[in-house]
C-alpha cells in the first residue's frame, strides 16, 4: 500500500510531501537522545522520608495579589490558585475545580494557560488542535514522560487525564484556552556556561553555592522565581540558557531546512505563530519544543495529523532540535 500524501495549507503557500512513516509501535531513542534526558525530561528526585509533613492549612501569598489559599484547598489537583483572576475572562468549572475524577486544567496549565517547562503552554493554542490531542491521550496515540523509563514515575498524568474528562467539559476548556493570548515569558540567553542545576518540582532549579558548568548539548531553562513557581504564580517567567548560536542557526534550519527537511515556516507560517489548527511555536518553552520533536521522533505521538512532525523529526539531530527550539523560542508569539 503506498504511503498517503498529505498537503498542508499555510495560508500563503501549500506543501506537500508524501509521508512514510510506518505506524509501528514507539522506538527507543539513540545515545544521544537518551543522554539528553536528564534536561528535556526531568524527573523529581525521591522524597526525603525524613522530610516533616507540610503545613495543608498555614496560609500562603504570593507578592501583590490580594488572595490566600492553602495547600488542603488545591493540593489533590481538584483546584488551582488563581492569584490574578482579573487577568482573565471567568474560568470554566473544568478548568478552575476539575470535574471528578478529571482534574483542574489551571492546576497544572495556570489559570491564563501560559503552562511551565513541564507541560503545555495552551494559550492560544487552536481549539480543535486541543480537543485532538487530548483525544490521541485517550486512543493511546500520545504519550507522555520519557521514551526511556529508568524509575517508576508519575509521568502519566495527560493519558489519564484524557480518559476522565467529558467530551462536553473538553470542549468548554479548549475554548477557553483557546480565546487567551499567550505572553513572552521565557528569556532567552546564549551562554558558554550556565548555573550547575538540580530537578524540584518538575524543573531544573539554580543549586545554592555550587558554581557553574558547561553548557554542552543541552537547554538549561530555569525559574526565575521558585518560590512563586511552587505556589502557581502566574505573574513571572522563566530563563533559558542555549548553546551560543543557536539562535542563528535554528532561524537558518526554520526558514531553509536541513537539506532533507522542510521549513518549519511552510507549516507554522513565517512568524512561526501557526495557522489554522497548526500550532503557533513561536515564544513557546524551548525545553517543551525538544520535548515533542523526541516523542515525535520515537513514535510517542503518532495520531493522523502528527505523522508529517513524525517524518520531520526523524530527520533532526539533537543538535538540530536545540537549536530549531531555540529559535521560535525568541519569536514574538
Amino acid at each position: 500500500m503506498p504511503w498517503p500524501l498529505v498537503c498542508v495549507a499555510t495560508g500563503w503557500s501549500v506543501w506537500c510531501a508524501t509521508i512514510a512513516v510506518a505506524q509501528d509501535a514507539p522506538t527507543l531513542p539513540g545515545a544521544e537522545i537518551r543522554a539528553a534526558m536528564a534536561w528535556v525530561f526531568p524527573l523529581n528526585p525521591p522524597p526525603d522520608p525524613n522530610a516533616p509533613p507540610p503545613d495543608m492549612h498555614q496560609p500562603l501569598h504570593v507578592p501583590g495579589s490580594t488572595r490566600s489559599y492553602t495547600l488542603a484547598q488545591y493540593d489533590d489537583m481538584f483546584g488551582a490558585p488563581d492569584w490574578w483572576p482579573q487577568d482573565h475572562p471567568p474560568m470554566p468549572t473544568i478548568v478552575a475545580q476539575g470535574r471528578k475524577p478529571a482534574w483542574a486544567c489551571a492546576y497544572c496549565h495556570l489559570p491564563n494557560g501560559q503552562g511551565r517547562p513541564e507541560n503545555a503552554g495552551l494559550a492560544g493554542l487552536p481549539a480543535a488542535y486541543i480537543i485532538e490531542q487530548v483525544k490521541a491521550f485517550r486512543r493511546g496515540e500520545r504519550l507522555s514522560g520519557r521514551p526511556v523509563d529508568e524509575r517508576p514515575q508519575k509521568v502519566h498524568y495527560m493519558p489519564m487525564e484524557a480518559r476522565h474528562v467529558s467530551d462536553a467539559d473538553l470542549q468548554l476548556a479548549a475554548v477557553y484556552f483557546s480565546k487567551l493570548k499567550f505572553k513572552l515569558w521565557t528569556r532567552l540567553i546564549e551562554a558558554a556556561t550556565v548555573p550547575k542545576t538540580h530537578v524540584a518540582h518538575h524543573i531544573l532549579v539554580p543549586t545554592a553555592n555550587a558554581g557553574s558548568e558547561p553548557i554542552g548539548n543541552r537547554i538549561i531553562e530555569i525559574s526565575t522565581d521558585i518560590e512563586r513557581t511552587k505556589l502557581g504564580d502566574a505573574r513571572f517567567g522563566f530563563v533559558a540558557y542555549v548553546p551560543p548560536g543557536s539562535i542563528a542557526r535554528g532561524k537558518r534550519l526554520a526558514t531553509r531546512g536541513t537539506g532533507t527537511t522542510t521549513p518549519c515556516v511552510a507549516c507554522h507560517s513565517a512568524d512561526l505563530r501557526g495557522v489554522g489548527t497548526i500550532p503557533p511555536l513561536a515564544g513557546r518553552s524551548p525545553t517543551y519544543i525538544v520535548r515533542q520533536l523526541i516523542l515525535f521522533q520515537t513514535g510517542r505521538r503518532r495520531n493522523a495529523a502528527a505523522q508529517p512532525m513524525r517524518q520531520e523529526a526523524s530527520r533532526l539531530t539533537l543538535d538540530d532540535m536545540i537549536a530549531v527550539a531555540a529559535y521560535a523560542a525568541s519569536r514574538e508569539p
